[in-house]
């Protein structure tokens, strides 16, 4: 059970064929995907990568709206799992979904849990200035992102390290820790373990305007905020009463400004923050594309005159 891009490593690795044989190791009976959505200028139907993944390797797919729908229930039933692997799928699972298969319902859950359980791991983790972050393969049992265990990974955040690129790392090693984990739990040689009770922290969805930069924060959050959400769902602020998007930034900590003053630091925009300046190294005006901080001074006058954040 998957939907985007996060889970198709996953799904790739357990239906890839392996040493001299030409079956597959497991039998992948079924994949649950979320249904196709309206996405571009268009708004045309288009299907999750799951689903594209899927077909492309043969195997049945269903896509119900919810899961508890009866149809859906009866899909599963009929099936007959022994093993339910989930990935970013976007439902919950009920009682009777969770029960069902011999084995129960393993998740691949993006971070080092406890710390980060909910829906977005990956940018809580770039947020929060972490040094590290990983993959931890769990038991699902009726709480979000409490069950007990099996294997976790960890991988160092880089300083420039961006949600993007981040989503990628932990895509794969999420893939390659599922394979690593399921003979030894399916065996009996891995027996899932509690969750810790400290440390544990949790970060719920997020919207398109959470982007927007609060300048009375601290430039170091500001420009962490930054990474964290790029690609999705960005960053941005006002600036003559429109958009300003920011794709990449930096801090000058010793920079003193008044919050939300307008300035150029080191020939880039910058704004004065609670804590420090943040200087824009890439922006995009509205309805133009990304650029360079220094082509954007160039090209639109006013940046300095403009004293507050809009």
């Amino acid at each position: 059970m998957g939907s985007p891009d996060f889970a198709v490593p996953a799904l790739r690795a357990l239906a890839a064929v392996r040493g001299g044989s030409q079956t597959r190791p497991y039998n992948i009976v079924g994949v649950v995907t979320q249904p196709d959505r309206p996405s571009g200028r268009g708004m045309a139907l288009s299907p999750p990568p799951v689903k594209v993944a899927a077909q492309e390797l043969g195997i049945p797919v269903i896509q119900p709206e919810k899961l508890k729908l009866p149809e859906a229930i009866q899909q599963l039933q009929d099936w007959s799992p022994d093993l339910i692997v989930v990935a970013a799928f976007g439902q919950i699972l009920r009682p009777n979904v969770l029960d069902l298969p011999k084995y129960g319902c393993l998740n691949i859950h993006a971070s080092l849990l406890p710390r980060h359980r909910g829906a977005a791991p990956i940018q809580a983790a770039i947020l929060a200035g972490d040094a590290e972050t990983g993959i931890t393969i769990m038991k699902m049992d009726a709480g979000l992102d409490t069950g007990p265990m099996l294997r976790q990974r960890a991988i160092p955040l880089g300083a420039d390290e961006t949600g993007g690129s981040l989503f990628e790392k932990l895509s794969q090693l999420g893939g390659e820790l599922l394979l690593e984990t399921i003979p030894d739990y399916l065996s009996g040689k891995l027996a899932p373990q509690p969750q810790p009770a400290e440390d544990a922290s949790y970060f719920g969805m997020i919207k398109k305007e959470d982007g927007l930069l609060d300048f009375t924060r601290p430039a170091v959050e500001l420009e962490r905020r930054v990474r964290a959400f790029s690609p999705w769902p960005g960053t941005f602020m006002f600036w003559n009463k429109a958009p300003l998007k920011i794709h990449r930034a930096h801090v000058v900590k010793d920079g003193s400004m008044e919050t939300g003053k307008h300035v150029v630091a080191e020939g880039l925009p910058a704004v004065g923050t609670a804590e420090g300046l943040i200087v824009f190294d890439e922006l995009q005006p509205a309805g133009k594309k990304p650029m360079p901080g220094k082509d954007f001074l160039i090209g639109y006058r006013g940046w300095e005159i403009t004293n507050k954040s809009e």
